[in-house]
């Protein structure tokens, strides 16, 4: 069984939402990720996916995505982003797609992993970063520590986070997130949220206060969901 991750799907089969306007390669995206995760992964492995799923407003809207992410081999783990406005209720969706785990304020499990996490915000940096910015800011850290705590009441040794957004800004500082991570037994991270060739320069990746991070929106990875555990 494998491990694999690909976050910002941007999924749009049922809404009119071309993405080739941010560029030549984003073009047939969708056909892209589909042809590649069903090349590399198999049912008995797990997909993380975190955050922006479908560009759906309504879950009506974003039924047909998520109809062709159950279609696909594998579990999956699901995380929202930022626009995934049509994540209201985790268990009218695990309801609805009883084989997919809808992750929020809670957590699930990869073998001997426990897979936690929330969507995360943007970190202060000292340039832009307003009073609204602040109260999401503290929202999303109490969220990641429910989740985190979930985890430790049932035993975790071993943890693999998931964030939709970056865990620092674009420096690498310290954030609330990376002291929070640091306070538990997280072995990895996975976040998205960052698209273009330059915006992927600054996001964190490897190892960092004993932490891995991986970046994986989905133009960073080509398209192909990246394989993080073997």
């Amino acid at each position: 069984m494998g491990l694999f991750a690909i976050g910002d799907l941007h999924f749009g089969f049922g809404v009119e939402k071309p993405m080739d306007i941010f560029g030549e390669n984003w073009k047939n995206h969708s056909e892209k990720i589909i042809a590649n995760w069903k090349r590399e992964v198999f049912e008995e492995d797990t997909v993380l996916l975190p955050g922006d799923i479908s560009w759906g407003m309504r879950l009506f809207d974003a039924a047909v995505d998520l109809d062709v992410i159950d279609s696909l081999p594998g579990k999956k783990i699901l995380l929202s982003g930022n626009h995934d406005y049509w994540w209201k209720s985790s268990s009218k969706l695990s309801g609805q797609y009883p084989k997919m785990k809808f992750l929020k304020n809670d957590t699930t499990t990869y073998e001997d992993f426990f897979i936690c996490g929330t969507r995360g915000w943007n970190c202060p940096n000292g340039v832009s970063f307003t009073p609204q910015d602040e109260k999401i800011y503290q929202r999303e850290q109490l969220r990641l520590r429910l989740s985190l705590d979930s985890a430790m009441k049932k035993g975790a040794k071993k943890i693999i986070a998931m964030l939709h957004f970056p865990p620092t800004n674009e420096k690498h500082e310290p954030s609330a997130f990376t002291e929070i991570l640091a306070e538990y037994p997280v072995h990895m991270v996975v976040y998205g949220h960052l698209h273009g060739t330059e915006i992927h320069k600054l996001g964190l990746q490897g190892e960092y206060n004993g932490i891995t991070y991986h970046l994986v929106s989905s133009d960073y990875l080509s398209f192909c969901p990246k394989r993080i555990l073997w």
